[in-house]
């Protein structure tokens, strides 16, 4: 398989980050699902597709070696892989032209040479491998939809005001597709996912949620956190680790 994105990306031993990786190796993924979000957009693709691009994109080097192969070709074989998975077909043209000016900005599309025709066999080939390496399960349970249901009660809950004046909901979107930079995705329930996008979102805004001091639970255990497992750790220290990653994330 042909080697498509920028050469020097990284490597080697170092110190851990919050994604138990090499902070060298956490950064070349950061990058590298950076390029998945910008293509995904410029792709026309919603969410969802994007989300399950980046998610398929970190289960698989969870699996594999980042040197084993070009990560910026298993993000476009993602990005292909993840239209299928979420039914918004991808053509494998448009995604190489996609990438092309990514890494080449102001460059023509690529003609149907065998340049285009290396290309597109590479991502068939990598899609071929990755199906085997993950075992064809690349279907995934996403926040989304739990952030918007949270969202939508938290209106109700706030007066018009507080929820205007603060963009909460914004916000908390934006972190959310922040966090598929690393593995949280992989690394914790879609529910706590979307409860601690929507706590960081809170705090950033000093937003309090109405009788929660009165309340016999706190809201978040509510929404999305639900009692410790056995043999688990606390909610309330479910929240804060998924938190800490989040911020960990944002400064790669």
């Amino acid at each position: 398989m042909e080697a498509v994105g920028r050469e020097s990306y990284g490597g080697g031993a170092g110190a851990l980050g919050a994604e138990g990786r090499p902070v060298s190796e956490a950064r070349v993924h950061f990058r590298v699902t950076r390029f998945i979000m910008e293509a995904g957009v410029k792709l026309g693709m919603r969410s969802v597709p994007v989300a399950t691009a980046c998610t398929i994109y970190h289960k698989f080097f969870g699996e594999i070696d980042l040197g084993a192969y070009d990560p910026y070709l298993v993000a476009m074989t993602s990005i292909y892989l993840a239209g299928k998975v979420e039914e918004q077909h991808l053509r494998t043209r448009d995604i190489i032209n996609v990438s092309t000016r990514y890494f080449n900005p102001g460059s023509e599309p690529l003609e149907l040479d065998s340049r285009f025709w290396e290309l597109r066999d590479s991502i068939v080939q990598c899609e071929l491998l990755m199906l085997r390496i993950l075992r064809f399960q690349v279907s995934f349970q996403h926040p989304h939809k739990y952030l918007l249901h949270y969202l939508l009660s938290l209106k109700n809950w706030l007066n018009r005001y507080s929820w205007q004046r603060t963009p909460v909901s914004v916000t908390a979107w934006a972190l959310l597709r922040d966090s598929y930079h690393g593995g949280l995705c992989l690394r914790f329930p879609a529910q706590h996912l979307a409860v601690a996008v929507l706590y960081l979102a809170l705090h950033i805004y000093g937003v309090e949620v109405p009788a929660e001091a009165e309340a016999e639970k706190p809201w978040w255990q509510v929404r999305g956190l639900s009692a410790a497992p056995p043999c688990g750790p606390g909610p309330g220290w479910r929240l804060a680790l998924a938190a800490h990653h989040f911020l960990f994330i944002r400064s790669p």
